[in-house]
């Protein structure tokens, strides 16, 4: 007798997550039941800590990479291709899963043009420091048809065939162009209105942040490059918008430095245009809060980030230039 192939693979990937993985797998655990049955698979790459026992500890079959260079792209491939499921959910390590999610995601999924169905992700505790606050709002998109997902999300298994899965050679923003080439297959990417993941960023340093706002403009240079001549361009406009609003930026910190040493009013000026933009973005994001300091803090932010990831950007082109392949670039 043949052995059953369960209707949908949990494919988790972590490296070091810890308590935070344990969390995970009891999510996983209470789940609600979906038709046909489930398996749970951990990718973990490289881990020193106790990742691989707890995994095995919640029944999870375990696998590695048995890379160098590990990334998250091949940790999902290695965890979708290692199952015949015909639908695979993705998780982060650093996640909690809403119980009801994947029966909920899988109703959503009924059009077969939907390759993947993801819902709200939300930090675990926004209120712990600046950081978790912002960044919480950094996840809320809004419901209906959209360009891409993030780590967490429901693939269709024929999808991810058709369209030869991650690119295993990116450190960042593998989503975002696997879901190009799903869009450019003709399939659309479905944001349900429904609770998916809390997460926990655990960034509570200045050096934290700085570093993931780096990955994600290493992920834009990378990604403006590597799809320039496709049909769909990625980043592309968000990488020179970038540039151009760090520039910007810092330019007005050395006018409000250099002002106060020359002449106050120029440094003046600055103070009062920052503080405008910061209120503008503040205005813009008003849907995604009712909660005034947080939309100002969030306005700070949207601001303050710029030049880390312009750092980001710069990164990449010197990895360029000396011809340097870069391995993940790790916040926590």
């Amino acid at each position: 007798m043949s052995e059953l192939i369960p209707a949908l693979a949990v494919v988790v990937i972590g490296r070091n997550e810890g308590d935070r993985l344990r969390r995970c797998f009891q999510s996983i655990a209470g789940m609600q039941p979906v038709e046909g049955g489930s398996e749970i698979i951990y990718v973990d790459s490289g881990s020193t800590d106790d990742s691989l026992a707890i995994a095995a500890e919640f029944g999870a079959r375990v696998l590695q990479p048995g890379s160098v260079r590990p990334t998250a792209a091949k940790a999902r491939n290695k965890g979708w291709r290692s199952s015949s499921a015909p639908w695979i959910l993705f998780l982060d390590g650093d996640t909690i899963l809403n119980p009801s999610f994947p029966r909920t995601a899988l109703a959503a999924a009924h059009d077969q043009q939907v390759a993947a169905v993801w819902g709200h992700r939300r930090e675990i505790d926004p209120a712990a420091n600046f950081y978790q606050r912002v960044l919480d709002l950094d996840w809320l998109a809004r419901p209906g048809i959209t360009e891409y997902c993030g780590g967490d999300a429901l693939m269709r298994r024929s999808a991810l065939e058709a369209s030869g899965g991650f690119d295993d050679t990116l450190i960042g923003g593998e989503e975002p162009e696997l879901c190009a080439r799903f869009r450019e297959y003709g399939y659309v990417i479905l944001h349900i209105d429904a609770p998916m993941t809390l997460h926990d960023l655990a960034i509570r340093r200045w050096r934290q942040y700085w570093r993931r706002a780096c990955r994600t403009g290493y992920a834009y240079a990378q990604m403006a490059r590597r799809t320039r001549g496709n049909a769909i361009r990625l980043w592309t406009r968000e990488s020179a918008h970038n540039r151009s609003r760090a520039l910007a930026l810092i330019a007005l910190v050395f006018t409000i430095i250099s002002g106060s040493f020359v002449w106050q009013p120029a440094a003046f000026a600055g103070i009062l245009l920052i503080c405008g933009l910061v209120v503008r973005s503040a205005w813009k994001s008003r849907w995604k809060s009712h909660d005034p300091v947080s939309l100002l803090l969030y306005g700070v932010h949207s601001h303050v980030q710029q030049i880390p990831i312009f750092a980001g950007q710069l990164e990449f082109q010197l990895d360029l230039l000396r011809n340097r392949r870069r391995g993940l670039i790790e916040y926590k």
